[in-house]
């Protein structure tokens, strides 16, 4: 389905007045009516064009309609999901008759079958407004606990004489506890404003985590690498850890070694499926910068113990 001119079709600047307008409609329609053009298929096509043309432009309307959406009338009618219908009238024009509801597809999907040839009770197409994409970066706290920020942005808004302009706007959201990183919320009716009547798009914000020290976070999962020390790794121990929950007591287990990885259950972002925290211990040797560490370390030392004995060298 092709795209209409119909300023093309009249031959005239999208600046013409109504009366070039009638003007031009006038003439055309006297070259190319049928009763001038006997049997000229081509001559006939030309007048169906001039008369759909002028039946959209002569009316203010269907050309606001047709120069707001009709660049781009299939996204519009994706959007609206449903045509406001024009009823449908005799057609008249200067010099002769033209049966009515014989239009192009372009002109049906943009006025309906037939159009609406003067009189009352038009209704323009109308479309919804366009969504808002918005991005927020939160704490791991407030992805577990929830919160609620204001946000400023800028949006297209109407102003008292119809044009879109744009306009800052302030809004208090509420950050769902247990929303993951990159989830979405949207609301409803906080996007774009919508054209000749149509409803206001939405509003989309993303929610990124911040990026923490200690934490990481992989969907609904949060990852803590646990710096340990040697005795408490060989000897087993019970450390307190935090968390973004809150502290918890963690249990080392006897002879743990570095590397080694502990899943606290349900412990991580309380989605709707609660992640889970996994912690990787990690075992930290005390630096030999003193005597008395040194001297621990040559004790050690005299344990012959070989890390390297399944290596098969010495």
């Amino acid at each position: 389905m092709n795209h209409k001119d119909y300023y093309s079709i009249l031959g005239i600047d999208k600046n013409a007045d109504a009366a070039k307008i009638k003007k031009t409609y006038r003439q055309l329609a006297r070259k190319y009516h049928p009763d001038v053009n006997h049997n000229n298929a081509a001559g006939e096509k030309k007048f169906k064009e001039v008369v759909e043309a002028y039946e959209v432009l002569k009316d203010p309307e269907k050309r606001k309609a047709y120069d707001q959406y009709g660049a781009n009338w299939k996204a519009g009618q994706r959007q609206q999901g449903q045509q406001h219908q024009y009823q449908q009238q005799g057609n008249t024009y200067a010099g002769g008759g033209f049966g009515g509801g014989d239009y192009s597809d372009f002109f049906e999907s943009m006025f309906g079958s037939g159009g609406h040839r003067g009189g009352s009770g038009r209704s323009p197409f109308q479309q919804k407004g366009e969504d808002v994409n918005a991005s927020l970066s939160i704490p791991i706290e407030e992805a577990y606990h929830g919160s609620s920020r204001t946000i400023t942005f800028t949006t297209p808004t109407l102003s008292p004489d119809g044009q879109v302009e744009n306009k800052k706007k302030t809004l208090h959201v509420k950050v769902p506890k247990g929303i993951k990183n990159g989830g979405k919320i949207r609301l409803k009716g906080q996007g774009g404003p919508g054209q000749n009547g149509g409803a206001a798009g939405d509003m989309y914000i993303r929610f990124d985590i911040e990026k923490h020290p200690i934490f990481s976070v992989e969907g609904a999962d949060v990852f803590l690498t646990l710096p340990i020390a040697p005795w408490e790794a060989a000897l087993g121990a019970k450390i307190n850890v935090s968390t973004p929950a809150g502290a918890v007591k963690l249990n080392i287990p006897t002879g743990s070694a570095s590397g080694q990885k502990m899943r606290l259950k349900g412990m991580g972002i309380p989605a709707k499926k609660p992640g889970n925290l996994y912690v990787e211990l990690q075992i930290v040797l005390p630096p030999a910068e003193n005597d008395k560490a040194r001297q621990l370390y040559q004790k050690m030392q005299e344990l012959n113990f070989n890390p390297r004995e399944y290596f098969g060298v010495s």
